[in-house]
């Protein structure tokens, strides 16, 4: 029985998928799959609000990484020569905790904790809405952008950064109403 640990590769920034699908071509190639269990980029899946070519705003779903810039393998590095596989793939930069230095560099597998942490919060990936920086202020006039009041527009009530959720007092009907919005449903106003 081979045994398997967890280990982190640095990665070229935005090229995390690029070079999992290399590895994972290799690993099929080379027929690796006994020591090179699983490659996995941990990602979401989160919804922005952009603007299409007709004016109109639209969700679109766009994966995000949890670590932008790391791959995880787990992998039985025994053979000298599944390290070297790793460290040729294109995009690779090395492993991300090591001991000794040049040749005699060895990778140190990721403690017990750390991988579950790491696969739980894989496991917790549910579809969120995105994290604006956008901060909004008490009496800042904002338009909305989505939902049943698009294109009107209000003043801010009360800011829930937490939540990522405002209270707007929006006139309907010649009456204010106060409604309840998502940081993305709204934009400020010029």
């Amino acid at each position: 029985m081979v045994e398997l640990k967890w280990y982190v590769v640095r990665v070229v920034s935005g090229q995390e998928k690029k070079a999992k699908a290399y590895l994972e071509k290799e690993i099929s190639i080379h027929q690796y799959e006994k020591e090179i269990a699983e490659v996995i980029t941990p990602s979401e899946k989160v919804f922005q609000l952009r603007k299409a070519k007709d004016g109109k705003t639209k969700k679109i779903a766009v994966e995000k990484n949890f670590y932008p810039g790391y791959m995880f393998v787990s992998a039985n590095l025994n053979n000298g020569e599944i390290t070297h596989l790793i460290k040729s793939v294109p995009g690779v930069i090395g492993f991300l905790n090591v001991e000794g230095s040049g040749a005699n560099e060895v990778p140190r597998p990721m403690r017990e904790s750390e991988v579950k942490r790491m696969l739980g919060k894989m496991e917790d990936n549910e579809v969120r809405e995105v994290n604006h920086d956008t901060v909004f202020s008490i009496g800042e006039t904002v338009k909305v952008m989505d939902g049943p009041l698009n294109g009107f527009s209000g003043i801010v009530q009360e800011v829930f950064d937490e939540k990522k959720k405002i209270n707007v007092m929006v006139k309907i009907f010649g009456r204010n109403a106060p409604i309840e919005l998502n940081y993305v449903q709204v934009e400020r106003e010029q």
